[in-house]
């Protein structure tokens, strides 16, 4: 879609014009230093929010009742517009923007509600909850995350006529025409107190890894270049538009990592580089990589000035606060001084303005959840997951594997045994003996990820479990283990440990990563390394997510539109029970020299 700039200006301009002010005559000695001390300055803030993930209210849909955490956090948009009402009271409307770095519409069971159950695009169709809520409390701008697209383009794009802001994406591009598609930048004027306004330009990049994690919704039709080239090309076109002042918003991490490893030629991570490589930029709210980092400075290597950032915590926990100190100089405005901090949205009431405008929404969201559809015999707990093989981790593959059965029956490849994939999403997550509902299930893949088969070696499977065993701390024979202590080995997150149910094997947590995997059987036998399998598996790891090895150059034998927990609430709709004595079984365990851990 191509940019009409002019309307797209006029739309995010803030209105009323300045006259420009003469540049000052400088004076030697003490009439400069008095020129200085007198100089026309000018503070703004701009507030930011990221990963807000469709949290409206401090609720949490899966266990049905308020948020909390271990460190008592709050979470949702209820909670950050009290916040951004007190700032916006102490520093004056007028002298505030508020724009947030994307992962907007996907994440929680309200959001998921309005793109599936009651979809934002039918014929009449209601206005998303993230859309009401961001327009009542007046953002100014939004840059595009990866997850805006987990829907499919249609409900983006109605997402985006249904925000009185602008969704920025620099680097979102038609693939045919390559110009953007989305709005690379907004400028936004603010009004001071001397005559001329300030231009203040916010220029949104998202993240490259769109093209792979969301292949089947963007393939073809948009394409998405690194952050850097795209804003080294957009940066000084904004300041040569007469831009004072150019944030960036990044749906991108500042670590200059990539989770999928060379599979793209672009950073995942890439707002330090952002900062270090490309001049004239002020300040960079950073998203992507749910950490809070308050503020962070990186020196331009071009120019040697600093570079601030700053990353609220997800989901609305916090809210970040840059502040300028501008001062006119030559005829213009220039940054004199900018720093960043965070607010903690635990320290506040939600805005009942918030909560009233979608309250209907809201309870709508918890009567779907609350369903019962079916029984289980026995309770099942991830809390134990990540260290040991449970029934609940059981269960998501049980549900893959005969889904993937399913659908390669009658093909050439219906013989194959099927191996699947799974991971800890959440350590919360509790299916309950007797009645089931939607949220118990729902909250064991709380991951918006479909199903995909591809066929994999024995060879192949082994160095993915070697892989996967990098999450442990390494324990030497006989110390002390201490399960709160022993994963998550160099900051791999839960969701990247996987367990691969159809084979049995252990994990020597004694010997260093790499070597750890031992005793890989099928059937009972040693695993063959020219054995076939198809592997079920959710396409966040098939796309190169988490950069496992061989399963993204695999080839793809069957895939499914339709998020893996639909897909189980439907098996659990269609079965009516479940039975962990089916299915559950201990086919993997920690050892340290042969001995079980546990």
């Amino acid at each position: 879609m191509p940019l009409n700039r002019r309307k797209f200006l006029e739309k995010s301009a803030v209105t009323g014009a300045g006259v420009a002010l003469a540049g000052a005559v400088s004076a030697p000695g003490a009439q400069a230093a008095e020129a200085k001390r007198d100089a026309k300055r000018y503070a703004f803030t701009v507030l930011g929010t990221t990963d807000l993930h469709g949290n409206v209210f401090n609720w949490d849909y899966f266990t049905d009742k308020e948020f909390d955490d271990k460190d008592h956090n709050d979470v949702g948009l209820a909670k950050v517009s009290t916040l951004v009402n007190r700032v916006r009271e102490e520093k004056g409307r007028r002298n505030t923007l508020l724009i947030d770095a994307g992962d907007t519409i996907q994440g929680t069971q309200l959001s998921y509600y309005y793109a599936k159950v009651d979809p934002i695009t039918a014929v009449g169709g209601p206005v998303h909850p993230m859309a009401q809520a961001m327009n009542a409390m007046g953002y100014d701008a939004a840059a595009l995350g990866n997850h805006e697209f987990n829907y499919g383009i249609p409900v983006l794009r109605k997402f985006e006529q249904q925000c009185r802001f602008p969704l920025l994406g620099a680097n979102a591009l038609d693939a045919k025409t390559l110009r953007p598609a989305f709005a690379p930048y907004s400028m936004h004027r603010l009004r001071t107190p001397h005559g001329r306004d300030v231009k203040v330009a916010v220029l949104g990049l998202t993240n490259p890894g769109i093209a792979i994690w969301d292949k089947a919704n963007v393939q073809g039709k948009m394409t998405f270049p690194g952050l850097e080239e795209q804003a080294a090309k957009w940066v000084p076109k904004l300041r040569s538009m007469g831009a004072d002042v150019v944030i960036v918003s990044a749906h991108s991490g500042s670590s200059g990592t990539s989770s999928y490893g060379d599979q793209l030629p672009y950073i995942e991570n890439a707002a330090g580089l952002v900062a270090e490589q490309v001049p004239g930029i002020d300040a960079i709210l950073v998203g992507h990589a749910h950490t809070e980092i308050p503020e962070y400075f990186v020196t331009n290597k071009k120019t040697g000035r600093q570079v601030v950032l700053s990353e609220p915590l997800k989901w609305g926990q916090r809210l970040t606060l840059f502040d300028f100190e501008l001062v006119w100089e030559r005829g213009c405005w220039k940054v004199e001084k900018v720093g960043a901090k965070v607010l903690n949205s635990n320290t506040v009431e939600e805005d009942p303005k918030i909560t009233k405008l979608l309250g209907d929404e809201h309870e709508k969201v918890v009567a779907y959840v609350n369903q019962v559809i079916g029984t289980n015999a026995a309770e099942m707990t991830s809390a134990q997951a990540p260290y040991k093989d449970v029934p609940i981790i059981d269960l998501i593959n049980h549900i893959q594997a005969d889904t993937v059965k399913q659908a390669l029956a009658g093909t050439e490849h219906a013989a194959l045994p099927v191996l699947s994939q799974a991971a800890c999403f959440s350590r919360s997550a509790r299916i309950p003996a007797g009645e089931v509902t939607i949220r118990d299930v729902a909250g064991l893949y709380v991951f918006e990820n479909t199903l995909e088969a591809r066929l994999m070696t024995g060879a192949q499977m082994k160095a993915y479990l070697e892989y996967s065993a990098n999450y442990f701390v390494q324990t030497a024979p006989g110390a002390a283990v201490d399960p709160a202590k022993l994963t998550n080995a160099n900051g791999t997150p839960d969701y990247n440990y996987d367990v691969v149910s159809g084979l049995s094997y252990e994990i020597d947590i004694a010997k260093p990563a790499g070597s750890r995997v031992t005793n890989v059987r099928f059937e009972g036998q040693p695993l063959a390394d020219d054995a076939k399998f198809v592997f079920a598996v959710n396409n966040y790891r098939a796309n190169g997510g988490g950069n496992f090895p061989h399963v993204a150059a695999a080839p793809l034998l069957w895939s499914n539109s339709d998020e893996i927990r639909n897909t189980m609430i439907a098996w659990v709709k269609a079965k009516g029970s479940i039975d962990p004595a089916a299915f559950a079984a201990v086919d993997w365990k920690l050892t340290r020299e042969g001995t079980p851990v546990f």
